[in-house]
């Protein structure tokens, strides 16, 4: 009888267990499920703002180091957002900056118009762009730059700067506390448009799709914490991957 009793308890203690981690799945599961993407409105215009360097006077030394000196007209880098407490978003404290992203890899933050960059032997696409302080991309046809440099002149084919090009911003790096209710999804399009008739940006957040027919910043919202997988493809209108350098592009980010 008592033999009977300990093996009746051991059952239930494993059911209850079982049960407990198949709910603690269903939560999990649930999370991912109520991944929501918005569109964030209400940013501040800056329609005359500039960006230009001169990629025929860049100083490069024998090391790969260059010195990119932009010139920027009607946009104060180091100032703070006006709305950059409003939005919920997480935000630099050091203020409005530059993007500054190098084959597509993770952009580095620049917050003076002048600086040093070392590059890789071989070709090297960079886009620039300025960024709000909470890291959103300004959008206007004059904000942004794309050159491409080869450094020592390693035997390697420049890509067609003309093709339809995404690049990838935002999110980035890890989040935590109030920073992981609301994540900014950003990329930047060059030679190409999307809209609900033409080409769209498929953005799959841990394993969740979402079709995005205009380009314009977005919350992502309902994320577990964790690991978050965020990949983008560029797709014509048969919602087919166009072939274009650097599409699609995927990103890991961390939310604690």
């Amino acid at each position: 009888m008592k033999k009977y009793i300990n093996k009746t308890l051991i059952f239930l203690l494993i059911v209850m267990i079982g049960c407990k981690n198949q709910e603690k799945k269903k939560n999990n599961l649930s999370s991912d499920n109520n991944i929501s993407l918005s569109k964030l409105e209400g940013s501040p215009i800056y329609d005359k703002a500039s960006l230009f360097i001169d990629e025929n006077n860049l100083k490069i030394n024998a090391n790969g180091e260059v010195n990119f000196d932009f010139n920027v007209e009607n946009y104060e880098l180091g100032a703070q957002t006006s709305n950059a407490k409003e939005n919920g978003l997480a935000n630099s404290g050091k203020g409005q900056h530059i993007h500054f992203i190098l084959n597509n890899g993770p952009y580095s933050a620049h917050y003076e118009s002048n600086f040093d960059k070392t590059l890789d032997p071989g070709n090297n696409v960079i886009l620039s762009f300025l960024s709000r302080s909470y890291h959103e991309s300004l959008k206007n046809a004059e904000a942004f730059s794309l050159i491409q440099l080869n450094i020592k002149e390693q035997e390697e084919d420049s890509i067609d700067l003309s093709a339809p090009l995404m690049f990838y911003s935002r999110p980035k790096g890890t989040y935590q506390g109030d920073d992981t209710k609301k994540l900014l999804l950003d990329f930047y399009l060059i030679n190409t448009e999307i809209s609900p008739d033409g080409n769209k940006v498929r953005a799959t957040i841990n394993g969740k799709e979402f079709l995005i027919d205009e380009w314009v910043p977005h919350y992502i919202e309902g994320l577990p914490l964790g690991e978050v997988i965020i990949k983008l493809e560029l797709l014509d209108n048969a919602g087919n991957l166009i072939k274009a350098p650097f599409n699609p592009v995927e990103r890991k980010v961390i939310l604690k």
